[in-house]
């Protein structure tokens, strides 16, 4: 499948890839690591007159840091290098391990975290060539008016499916936002709107610049557990971020967050909250593995039945909870 016809922009600065989008909003695509951008382009899922490529726009990249044990991360920083960071490693371990289940190490020297969080909801029938799509009669997210997951529905249920933002959630990140209008920081969970259509808070004019961990984050204990049909390069089909923090032997403090099984990543919040202040056994995680799968909302969106992408939430939360008590 060839590439449409585009024009490639290539701003060196911050501030001229925001006035390319503002210049030729509606008609422009952003390109970070290109690595969900392209294929979705060549199944003719998106074809814009002109292809903004952020590669130039070096203020972007980086692991910084901070004197207080937070972090600030570049959207253009690759998943590679988030993977290999030994500060982040040391700190917010759930992270480092969500980037390593990334695709394969080729696509992770491509592609950045921003682009991961930023990354486009996928389904069975939406994420497929042109020809496959008109077949079916296109569908709510792209040229059509019914959804073949929930026919009769109103609502888009194509999947959220990237690794980092479940890891992000649970260490509470905030995002940095800039468009014409200036800056907006919020919380990542504020970030998905939870309809697989329009999925993201995110205007056509904008773009996500950063990525804050708090110090309150900082070394807690943390596990990330996926399931995809190969041991790389698929995108995950259910996906669980674990992290803990012990005090005297008891759960101080507990977070449990979902990809793939819904329109959005969720921070499963009763989940993590039952843990606190006990000691974790294999009944205790059977338990909090039990909410997360009545949680989980997979529909038809991938191959996978429903049912088995739900109980293997079940499994993997139980699985991660009893992994991060034991670290």
């Amino acid at each position: 499948m060839s590439l449409p016809q585009f024009r490639l922009l290539r701003p060196r600065a911050l501030n001229e890839a925001i006035d390319s989008l503002a210049t030729h909003e509606g008609n422009v695509r952003v390109l970070s690591g290109g690595t969900d951008l392209i294929p979705s382009m060549r199944q003719k899922l998106f074809e814009p007159e002109y292809v903004l490529d952020l590669h130039g726009v070096t203020e972007l990249r980086g692991i910084r840091p901070q004197s207080d044990s937070a972090v600030e991360i570049g959207a253009l920083t690759t998943l590679s290098a988030i993977e290999k960071s030994s500060y982040l490693r040391r700190h917010f371990s759930v992270l480092t391990e969500a980037a390593a289940t990334v695709a394969s190490p080729v696509l992770r020297n491509m592609g950045t975290i921003g682009g991961n969080i930023c990354l486009d909801t996928r389904c069975l029938w939406y994420n497929q060539s042109l020809t496959w799509r008109k077949g079916c009669g296109y569908c709510i997210k792209k040229d059509g008016d019914l959804c073949h997951v929930a026919p009769g529905g109103t609502k888009c249920w194509a999947a959220f499916s990237a690794d980092t933002p479940p890891a992000l959630l649970c260490l509470n990140a905030q995002i940095e936002i800039v468009g014409p209008n200036g800056t907006r920081r919020i919380p990542l969970k504020e970030f998905y709107t939870g309809d697989g259509e329009k999925y993201r808070t995110l205007l056509p004019t904008e773009l996500v610049t950063r990525v804050f961990l708090p110090r309150e984050s900082a070394d807690y204990h943390g596990v990330y557990r996926k399931l995809r049909v190969r041991g790389s390069i698929d995108y995950p089909l259910a996906g669980v971020a674990v992290v803990m923090k012990h005090s005297n032997g008891q759960v101080e403090d507990a977070r449990i967050a979902m990809t793939a099984v819904n329109p959005a990543p969720i921070l499963v919040q009763r989940a993590g909250e039952m843990l606190i202040g006990k000691v974790i056994d294999d009944a205790l995680a059977e338990a909090a593995g039990d909410i997360a799968a009545r949680t989980a909302k997979p529909l038809t969106t991938s191959a996978l039945t429903p049912e088995y992408r739900r109980e293997m939430i079940r499994v993997f939360t139980k699985r991660a909870v009893l992994a991060a008590a034991s670290n």
